[in-house]
């Protein structure tokens, strides 16, 4: 009769050490990944109102008032993870805000902000500047 053998404990706790690595980095992926797509509903509401800003610079000289001058109130700007996206002067010209919610958002995009801020204008080429407080991890690579 054969005597088969199982795995020894040390087999079963290198296979349960290797697992835990693993899940550690994937958990780590997850968490980054999830903060850049809550971040990215900020820059897809602040982007919808580049051009409508922009536009009214150039004719008029100054910044556009949300809820009047034909663009709806600053509360209507909001998503699952962007409380508020606020227009006001900044730069040489207007300065757009979205202010991320202090709850429903990773923990450390908790009330930070994305900021695009006008340059040019008034006769020129109008360009847009990107800043924010939020880590450097969720950004994307042109912001950073």
């Amino acid at each position: 009769m054969k005597h088969t053998r199982g795995f020894t404990l040390i087999e079963l706790m290198i296979v349960v050490a290797i697992i835990a690595i693993l899940s550690s980095i994937a958990i780590t992926v997850y968490t980054n990944s999830t903060g850049k797509a809550q971040l990215s509903e900020a820059f897809s509401l602040a982007d919808g109102l580049k051009t409508n800003v922009g536009e009214y610079y150039t004719q008029t000289g100054s910044c556009p008032t949300p809820g009047a001058n034909g663009l709806p109130a600053g509360a209507s700007y909001s998503g699952n993870y962007v409380a508020s996206v606020n227009i006001a002067p900044g730069g040489a010209g207007c300065a757009i805000t979205a202010l991320m919610r202090s709850h429903t958002v990773a923990p450390r995009l908790q009330g930070k902000q994305v900021t695009l801020t006008m340059a040019g204008g008034m006769g020129g080429a109008i360009s847009w500047q990107c800043s924010s407080d939020a880590d450097p991890i969720y950004l994307p690579q042109t912001c950073k």
